[in-house]
């Protein structure tokens, strides 16, 4: 017979956590698991752990509670196995794995959700970080050694594509990233390297993965995006930098928002500001605070958002487009006041977000293409909110004109929210002239 878990029962204690509230705390996690409180006792009494990400899950509540971290060993939940996946070889395994199989449509068909969902999350905020990097060749590598020249001709690729992916979406830009990390990335990071290389080499493949990520989000193949962004995580944990993890975080939760996950787009955004404090920018915070700020917009929790809306402001006002890592060169002038405009339309207040929102497209000359789609778009809801139709429509058209060569599923989704808002007047002239042509890029295919 095993011993009791001493361990658990102990923090439980400390914790001031019953057998049944930590059940129902991991129930309102993940819908999908139904413990009670005999659940709870069996792992105590025997020793039993459950299924993988639980233990995590376990961890993440008591540490709320306690406020100090809380490893798998603190809960006398370690074992072997639990680690294996988070170790390098396994991460590059299955990295690869995933990159090979999305080249020949091997795709997940569900997003994650609950747990599974915060599993990864929980993994990049807390330790053990990674040690030594360094890496002896694996003998079919061709006996290459990684050099800062294979480290910036990746850094190169993820540049060229991201402005790729601002003009012309991210469906044609999809498979070029893929044959990137397939028949580059891959094979360097089975090479060999020292420990400040590889941390390089780390720090250069995340972002291609997370370009990766980000390229399927905007092709709505929503599983196979949270793959990538979750691979791309695990690999800026182990690359050390925290300010890329950050922002791969802040695209986590975008996505998170487009899927109604509101409860993740709030963790995203509060783990990511929480864990790497001064390490990202301004611009990156701010963005941060304007996601949560949305999510609760969304939950009808006025309360909650404008806190977060307004440090979004606080921090957009420093914002410095020339400067920053390449990763939150998003963060454009205007960026925030479109965020701020959602929110502020979602919470009924139609006068601040058509100024938010105006002001968003006053700046849209700077930017890109496909941010310009959004703001006007953005702009057009509100319109339509208010009742102004004329204006509504007008700033409609100026956001098909942006649309030339683009291939998005996202930005299709954009323009259907704006063409369902204006559905109700269809009798109005001009409205109906706007559908009719809004009609032909709704009906476009937006990938394979």
């Amino acid at each position: 017979m095993a011993e009791a878990n001493i361990l658990l029962d102990a923090l439980l204690d400390r914790a001031a956590l019953s057998h049944s509230a930590l059940a129902r705390h991991l129930n309102a996690l993940d819908t999908a698991l139904h413990y009670d409180h005999a659940s709870v006792a069996r792992w105590i009494r025997d020793h039993a752990i459950p299924r993988h990400p639980v233990p995590l899950l376990i961890c993440r509540i008591i540490e709320d509670r306690l406020g100090a971290p809380v490893t798998l060993a603190d809960i006398g939940m370690a074992r072997d196995q639990d680690r294996e996946p988070s170790a390098l070889p396994a991460v590059i395994d299955r990295a690869t794995a995933l990159w090979r199989g999305d080249q020949r449509g091997h795709h997940p068909r569900k997003p994650v959700a609950g747990a599974q969902a915060v599993a990864p999350l929980w993994e990049w905020e807390h330790p053990p970080d990674e040690g030594n990097l360094a890496y002896s060749r694996d003998p079919g590598s061709g006996h290459h050694r990684v050099d800062r020249v294979d480290v910036q001709r990746l850094r190169l690729a993820r540049d060229r594509y991201q402005e790729m992916y601002r003009r012309v979406g991210g469906v044609p830009v999809h498979a070029r990233v893929l044959a990137t990390l397939t028949d580059q990335a891959a094979p360097l990071l089975r090479a060999a390297y020292d420990n400040n290389r590889g941390r390089d080499l780390f720090q250069a493949v995340a972002g291609l993965a997370a370009l990766a990520g980000v390229c399927a989000y905007d092709a709505n193949r929503q599983a196979l995006a949270q793959r990538h962004l979750h691979t791309a995580l695990r690999l800026a944990k182990a690359s050390g930098d925290r300010a890329l993890g950050a922002y791969i975080v802040a695209v986590m939760a975008n996505q998170a928002l487009h899927l109604h996950e509101d409860r993740l787009v709030v963790q995203c955004a509060q783990a990511a500001l929480r864990s790497s404090g001064s390490a990202i920018s301004s611009a990156l915070a701010a963005d941060l605070h304007a996601l949560a700020g949305k999510a609760y917009a969304r939950m009808r929790d006025a309360t909650s958002s404008h806190p977060h809306l307004r440090q979004a402001e606080t921090l957009a006002a420093r914002l410095d487009p020339t400067t920053g890592p390449v990763e939150i060169s998003y963060v454009q002038p205007g960026l925030i006041e479109t965020q701020v405009a959602e929110a502020l339309r979602r919470l009924g207040d139609l006068t601040a977000a058509r100024t938010y929102a105006e002001e968003s497209v006053r700046t849209a000359r700077t930017t890109h293409p496909r941010a310009k789609v959004h703001r006007h778009a953005g702009l057009a809801l509100v319109l339509t909110a208010q009742g102004d139709l004329d204006r509504a429509t007008e700033a409609g058209h100026h956001m098909l004109d942006q649309l030339t060569g683009m291939e998005s599923g996202r930005l299709t989704d954009r323009i259907r929210q704006v063409t369902t808002a204006l559905t109700s007047h269809a009798t109005e002239p001009t409205v109906a002239a706007f559908l009719e042509r809004a009609q032909h890029h709704t009906d476009e295919p937006t990938g394979p």
